[in-house]
């Protein structure tokens, strides 16, 4: 099938999966939906098809609506809950470094795979990064993709059983209506973009945008937030691009990498929870906060949750916003550092298998550069 036939089937696979999801309530649903919906197809045969240019707006748009969370309220927390952000991150740490060592003991994976598959969250760096290293891009997006499948799965029945009733939409202020700040937020986020692709940075699109957002918000001069008619498609192509990684040959991976994504998630989850107990104990915090709040992984997601559940949107989004933050600026550190690996008739014949793919990651990532 030719390529510009299987780029819109691709968006309406994804766009089908997305919608389903979201009316369905899952949190997340247009990107969960999507990603999954896209995952099915290629497990069905179909091979998505994600051009660099909408690869480039998806970053771009999902860039600013993650910086959009650094409000003012956050701002305030930055400052009332230092404490409590130090405890999460220290579990983040420990977290990347029992689930790596867990990796490569266990299962034999190399340092490379092990550990951008044991970073708790900014898949999109993560995989942007990934991608310039001699790792394993199936094995990080599987694993990744099952542990945020599972966290899901169970923090909500467990924030619904925390909270006693159904998950209700609290009553929050209305972002700003004036016209003005649209063209400044998408001009000022473009400039931010631009450095980061300048600066050579893996993923330097998404986190110039970012930052552009997050100044704006934090500092209170835009009010608006990306509007849900651009930020849904953006979700969904950032869905089927997560979902579009695996490959026709690689469906085989999900079964065999299922006791890796288990175990990392169970290793993830214990170490939080052994934190978020931590800092109830000693900030005498209540368990639904800190329990969303340090959830290794998902900003979109548990930021959702927590208007759903009407669990201290400020807190939530603030501890999540520093994860991502910190982990988006830790990965290129990390991508320069590792050393790579000379490659293998394995890489070999698996770069001959996946070449369109492989042709479309280096386009996109040097395009970052």
């Amino acid at each position: 099938m030719p390529e510009a036939a299987r780029l819109p089937l691709t968006l309406l696979f994804g766009a089908a999966g997305g919608a389903v999801a979201h009316l369905a309530g899952m949190p997340a649903g247009w990107l969960l939906g999507s990603m999954l919906a896209t995952l099915a197809s290629v497990l069905c045969g179909f091979k998505p098809s994600l051009p660099n240019w909408l690869r480039d707006i998806t970053f771009f748009i999902l860039g600013i609506q993650a910086g959009s969370g650094v409000t003012p309220a956050v701002i305030e927390q930055l400052a009332l809950w230092p404490l409590s952000f130090a405890i999460q991150m220290a579990g983040v740490v420990v977290v990347a470094l029992v689930t790596m060592l867990f990796l490569e003991r266990a299962f034999g994976w190399d340092r490379e795979t092990a550990l951008f598959s044991s970073l708790p969250g900014a898949l999109s760096f993560v995989l942007a990064a990934a991608s310039e290293t001699r790792a394993d891009m199936t094995r990080i997006t599987v694993l990744q993709t099952v542990r945020l499948f599972f966290l899901i799965a169970v923090l909500v029945p467990l924030l619904g059983w925390l909270e006693g009733d159904e998950s209700r939409v609290p009553a929050i202020a209305a972002h700003g209506d004036a016209v003005w700040q649209y063209p400044l937020l998408v001009v000022v986020c473009a400039v931010a973009a631009w450095a980061g692709v300048r600066s050579r940075v893996p993923g330097g699109l998404i986190l110039g945008a970012l930052v552009g957002s997050a100044v704006l918000h934090g500092v209170d001069v835009v009010t608006v937030g990306v509007p849900p008619l651009i930020a849904a498609p953006g979700l969904v192509a950032m869905g089927a691009l997560i979902g579009s990684r695996l490959q026709r040959e690689d469906r085989g991976a999900l079964p065999q990498l299922l006791p890796a994504s288990i175990g990392a998630f169970v290793i993830g989850l214990s170490i939080m929870t052994l934190s978020g107990l931590a800092a109830i104990w000693a900030l005498g915090l209540d368990i639904g906060r800190v329990s969303l709040a340090y959830a290794p992984g998902a900003l979109e997601a548990l930021t959702v949750l927590a208007y759903q559940f009407d669990i201290d949107p400020a807190y939530v989004a603030a501890h999540h916003v520093v994860r991502f933050v910190g982990i988006a600026l830790l990965v290129p550190v990390l991508a320069r550092r590792l050393p790579r690996r000379a490659p293998t008739l394995a890489d070999a014949a698996r770069s001959e298998a996946t070449l369109p793919s492989a042709a479309h990651d280096t386009e996109a990532t040097g395009r970052e550069r």
